[in-house]
């Protein structure tokens, strides 16, 4: 009957047509660093007891989103609230980061892109070196990178925030800009993206008198798709060393407005990684050629089947 391979033509024509590969329905995100990157924002310690409690005030910048996920220490998809950290950074008390208020603001202005998902990986108190390639903080933060994607998703960028306490001793001031050099490039090669954008935060404020060092060395620190955000001059805790809550909430935002330097106001989810749009041009683009001859093919068979 004529109609039966018209009928197929359409299916195949339906079935075989390029379409856009999947895992872009998450937008997933890296933190890592040192404390102000796990938050310290409301976190008050009761000299007099000796004991650390958050004040549990979350600010309207960082309020949950059932758009918003994070990763948590079980690599399990949750709802992200703060303190984003509190199960990662376990040793110590978390309060509120930049993270929730970087997602929201992100959303805000792209609601489009629909989900983020958030993966915390930063542990107060630690030094650059402790990030080195092949040592326990950085397999940690590559392993739950790589779990973030495996059930669909993108890492669209690294937020990292951390120096306070390379600060303290001077060479290893004078060696954190080679330090981070090397470990930007590691962490894309590591996670096979190679213009993976990268938002850094510049200090402001550190654990010794080294801090212009440190911060001269981030603020030099020259990448393609990296931003540096300079967090000097934000409100600190009474410890002179975290930022407080307000000051991590207008972090956030201020790493969001660098971020979406990298975003297109259209068609978000082709563009924010090139290598990644120019495979998809040169899949479409193959399976365009190479099926022609196919449907040259069947035409000529359906064509055949009206005579």
């Amino acid at each position: 009957m004529p109609s039966l391979p018209l009928s197929l033509l359409l299916l195949f024509l339906i079935q075989a047509c390029p379409v856009r590969p999947q895992g872009y329905d998450r937008n997933i995100f890296v933190l890592a660093g040192q404390s102000n990157m796990a938050g310290r924002g409301g976190v008050v310690n009761h000299t007099a007891t000796g004991v650390t409690t958050w004040d549990a005030v979350v600010p309207p910048q960082s309020r949950p989103n059932p758009s918003i996920w994070k990763l948590d220490a079980h690599l399990t998809w949750v709802e992200a609230r703060e303190p984003l950290h509190a199960d990662i950074d376990y040793k110590k008390t978390n309060g509120v980061g930049p993270g929730m208020a970087f997602a929201n603001a992100v959303l805000e202005k792209h609601p489009e892109l629909g989900v983020i998902g958030l993966v915390p990986c930063a542990i107060g108190g630690t030094v650059i070196s402790e990030w080195e390639r092949g040592r326990e903080l950085y397999s940690e933060m590559i392993k739950r990178g790589k779990a973030s994607v495996r059930d669909g998703g993108v890492i669209r960028a690294l937020l990292w925030y951390q120096g306070e306490t390379d600060t303290v001793n001077l060479q290893d001031a004078q060696l954190y800009e080679r330090r981070l050099h090397k470990f930007f490039l590691d962490v894309r090669d590591d996670l096979q993206s190679p213009l993976l954008p990268i938002i850094q935060v510049a200090l402001a404020s550190g654990s010794g008198p080294y801090i212009e060092i440190v911060r001269q060395a981030q603020l030099g620190t020259d990448l393609l798709n990296l931003r540096t955000v300079d967090a000097h001059g934000l409100p600190l805790q009474p410890d002179g060393l975290h930022l407080s809550t307000p000051a991590q909430a207008h972090l956030g935002q201020m790493m969001a407005n660098a971020f979406l330097q990298f975003v297109p106001s259209t068609n978000i989810n082709y563009n924010l990684s090139p290598i990644r749009n120019e495979a998809i041009r040169l899949y479409n683009f193959a399976f365009s050629v190479y099926m022609l001859p196919f449907f040259i093919t069947l035409l000529a068979i359906i064509y055949k089947s009206f005579l």
